[in-house]
């Protein structure tokens, strides 16, 4: 059974909010995507799937999210990323199959390559590497530019519910953590699953993924009818065959 939510103490006052369930190995764990929680349906499928299949699972709100510390105008792809590995590191053991959607495939991505000891595989759902510039800065027009570079934040409407802050930090910050301009030294099985009616995430995109990765192991499965958030029953079924089969 799924423990309660816990909190992990980040050594700076603030804390992650996560949800662990012990069981063998190699471990799940999913990397949610931005402006996204552990209680969303990808997280809480996998979720009841590792409970039927007796696996370890853990589950987790970045900085700034769900149930976790922290004011989203503080946060960066810096701090994602710490988020994920500090996650790695002190919930987990042994190697983990990490599932990471949309912002959460970059972050996965990222932690990949800082502990490739503890990377058995990768599942990305519409990876959304190098977002903050390929998929905002760029995307952009001037006068949205213009008002980041000069009052450090814009209000972004969404799809998803209420406008949230797009920051100058947040876009610099993520210029540091870029991977998709050259090779990407990760040579773990990698399994994309991407929706081709992707309006956030590009098929497009994820294919870039595709041709920086150095892994000779990567399956991508294109839905025609797939959306962002891939959350249908056909997804999730999708999605955890992907993890159980690279999770073997």
């Amino acid at each position: 059974m799924t423990d309660p939510v816990q909190q992990l103490d980040r050594g700076d006052g603030l804390h992650l909010a996560y949800m662990k369930q012990e069981g063998e190995g190699p471990g799940v764990v999913f990397l949610g995507g931005f402006r996204s929680d552990m209680t969303g349906t990808k997280a809480t499928a996998l979720d009841a799937w590792s409970q039927r299949a007796g696996r370890a699972f853990t589950r987790f709100d970045y900085f700034g999210h769900g149930a976790s510390s922290g004011d989203w105008s503080d946060a960066t792809i810096t701090r994602w990323r710490d988020d994920a590995l500090a996650v790695i590191d002190q919930l987990t053991e042994g190697p983990q199959v990490l599932a990471g959607s949309s912002m959460g495939g970059w972050m996965a991505l990222l932690a990949a390559l800082a502990r490739p000891d503890r990377v058995k595989a990768l599942v990305l759902i519409a990876p959304a590497a190098d977002f903050t510039e390929a998929l905002m800065w760029e995307q952009f027009p001037l006068h949205i530019r213009e008002a980041i570079e000069k009052e450090g934040v814009w209000m972004a409407p969404s799809a998803y519910g209420e406008p949230y802050p797009i920051t100058r930090r947040l876009i610099e910050d993520g210029r540091h953590w870029s991977i998709l301009s050259a090779p990407i030294p990760i040579t773990c099985p990698v399994h994309i699953l991407q929706g081709y009616a992707d309006p956030d995430v590009p098929w497009t995109h994820a294919m870039r993924t595709v041709d920086a990765l150095a892994s000779k192991d990567v399956t991508v499965t294109l839905t025609k009818a797939g959306d962002h958030r891939m959350s249908s029953e056909a997804d999730l079924a999708r999605l955890i065959a992907a993890v159980e089969a690279l999770g073997a």
